[in-house]
């Protein structure tokens, strides 16, 4: 595997190994809806796209379930493990 494909996956994919949601296609709906919004390097964007490339330090805020979610992702993952190993790839941001 390339140094990129291990520091960057797609939107919905990563969603989904994080344990966000419970299928690709749901989080893929998710986005297409442009209800997660991205800061990399300052700048804000809304994510339109399932296939929007995240890196490693991309922040995402999203509600979901009638909480707002704040995470800055720390890995891209392999494959959707177990919840301990879906927790590694991101850390919580404190909500202002």
């Amino acid at each position: 595997m390339s140094e990129a494909a291990e520091t960057a996956c797609r939107a919905d994919v990563w969603l989904w190994r994080a344990r966000f949601f419970k299928s690709r296609t749901i989080a893929a709906k998710f986005l297409e809806e442009g209800r997660v919004r991205m800061t990399r390097g300052g700048v804000e964007t809304r994510l339109d796209k399932p296939s929007r490339t995240l890196h490693i330090g991309d922040e995402l805020v999203f509600a979901l379930g009638g909480r707002l979610i704040a995470v800055r992702m720390e890995q891209a993952g392999e494959r959707r493990g177990p919840p301990p190993e879906a927790r590694a790839l991101y850390t919580t941001l404190e909500n202002n």
